[in-house]
């Protein structure tokens, strides 16, 4: 079955503090936020949208939504339950802070039909959030999931790369403890340096140096293995594409690219195929290589503009590489014949 968000954006309300990176009216295209016109936004995207085999679903994206004010989420979460009463829509989705988790507000939306709930924890480590200027902590986050799992919604973790403080091997930590304390989902957003943020300020002092377009896929990847190891699907990698996003004097980092997820997916699967024939050694000096994967992957094994087969042409004795799809393969795993 096909799913459908509607995304209502309520840029940084709710939201008890200006973390370094964040520029909501950028990253979101929402200078302002009007609630009579959520009827409108869903309305409209409704009448775009081919329902047989679709599942849709309300959500609300951009600020800390539980943090907003209580008689503004309830009217949020009214308007949105109409649809789902009336069998338009089938749930509702909203992202919100570490910090704005208590049993309290879960018991709040555990009276409507909220089954996604996104956590903005960007990072595991905190030196990491405190040099972001998160305002939670890693404890925070840990309850903050273990509550929600307890609660029975349905967990989304995001996550952030390239923050100041960051690494790699922070990364990867930050990933594989998502993945233990149960998120059912994840998101995998490379840090984007936007003007009128402290972060830009920090870049052109040359105290921040921003992830390259390479390094941010390369990491992606890395991390998305990571996931991958314990089944967990990752939903987005890098910001959805706004036209403000292009707009070279919103984004001083130049390093966002439309088509990262399917890089840091070719990228990923560009490591699998090397791990494999470094396991394998006689791969090495095949002249013919057919390399099964999941329905619909052929695409992101062959890379962009067939970057992984002209390095595994490159590098190894194979003269030709096929690419087959295989029922019983899942995730990004891969076989090689």
């Amino acid at each position: 079955m096909k799913h459908v968000n509607i995304p209502v954006f309520i840029p940084h309300l709710g939201c008890p503090n200006n973390c370094v990176f964040c520029n909501q009216k950028t990253i979101s295209g929402v200078n302002c936020f009007d609630s009579s016109s959520v009827d409108q936004i869903i309305s409209a995207a409704l009448s775009t949208i081919i329902r047989p085999n679709t599942e849709v679903e309300i959500a609300f994206f951009g600020g800390s939504f539980t943090g907003i004010e209580p008689a503004l989420m309830t009217k949020l979460l009214d308007i949105a339950t109409s649809y789902i009463e009336k069998g338009a829509v089938q749930s509702i989705r909203l992202s919100t802070r570490p910090d704005y988790i208590n049993h309290d507000i879960l018991t709040t939306l555990k009276r409507y039909p909220v089954r996604h709930i996104e956590l903005g924890i960007q990072s595991l480590d905190d030196d990491v959030l405190k040099a972001s200027e998160r305002g939670h902590t890693t404890e925070q986050s840990r309850k903050a999931c273990y509550l929600i799992k307890e609660a029975g919604f349905s967990l989304t973790g995001q996550m952030m790369l390239g923050l100041p403080c960051s690494n790699l091997v922070k990364e990867l930590k930050t990933a594989e403890t998502l993945a233990l304390w149960g998120v059912d989902t994840a998101r995998i957003y490379p840090t984007v340096v936007f003007k009128d943020t402290p972060l830009a300020e920090q870049m052109k002092m040359g105290t921040y140096i921003p992830l390259t377009t390479d390094e941010a896929i390369k990491r992606s990847a890395s991390v998305l293995g990571v996931f991958d190891h314990y089944h967990i699907p990752v939903i987005r990698i890098g910001l959805c594409s706004q036209d403000e996003l292009f707009d070279p004097e919103s984004v001083l980092s130049h390093n966002y690219h439309s088509a990262l997820g399917e890089l840091a997916q070719s990228a990923l699967y560009n490591q699998k195929i090397e791990a494999l024939i470094k396991a394998n050694p006689s791969l090495r000096f095949k002249e013919r290589l057919t390399i099964y994967c999941p329905r619909g992957h052929v695409s992101k094994v062959v890379g962009h503009r067939k970057s992984n087969l002209l390095k595994l042409k490159a590098k190894y004795a194979c003269k030709e590489v096929k690419i087959v799809e295989k029922n019983t393969l899942f995730g990004y795993n891969i076989l090689i014949d």
